[in-house]
């Protein structure tokens, strides 16, 4: 995976403000499912985070990312999936839809954190770039948004539109 590809899955974000759903227009509802998603995305990723820290006994995958534990990624999706469930009114979902769309955006952004690690250990590098003082490069704290975007859009213009 090159640069262009992650740039090709990060312009799915902005893309979520054109999608024409009805019964959902008006002023700045797009931008409250962007809200909704980039929300659920970053809340899951500090919740794995804490709940890990917390709990965490079990490492997930070691070889990949040494501090992710099993622990933490049930914590955090769950909770993060709860969140999203929380907030299914600044969507156009239910409340169940809302839980699930959050459900499937937490998966995809831990699928999307693991594979862009396996992608470093690939190249033998630590972080995709240096611009942020120890958190590596920009890439690096949006791994997780390069997978949920565009299967959050994809399935929003497929169910709703």
């Amino acid at each position: 995976m090159g640069d262009d590809d992650a740039v090709y899955f990060v312009s799915y974000v902005p893309a979520l403000l054109i999608l024409q759903i009805p019964g959902y227009s008006g002023a700045g509802q797009n931008f409250k499912l962007l809200l909704f998603f980039l929300i659920v995305l970053q809340a899951s990723d500090v919740l794995q985070y804490v709940a890990g820290k917390l709990f965490g006994k079990h490492l997930i995958s070691p070889s990949l990312s040494p501090n992710k534990t099993v622990e933490g990624f049930i914590g955090g999706v769950s909770l993060a999936s709860l969140l999203g469930a929380a907030l299914f009114e600044v969507t156009p979902f239910t409340p169940l839809q809302a839980g699930l769309m959050a459900l499937i955006i937490c998966l995809m952004g831990f699928a999307g954190g693991l594979i862009m690690s396996a992608t470093k250990r690939d190249r033998g590098i630590k972080d995709f770039g240096t611009i942020l003082p120890g958190h590596g490069g920009i890439l690096d704290r949006i791994d997780s948004l390069c997978f949920a975007a565009p299967i959050f859009f994809h399935l929003t213009r497929y169910f709703f539109t």
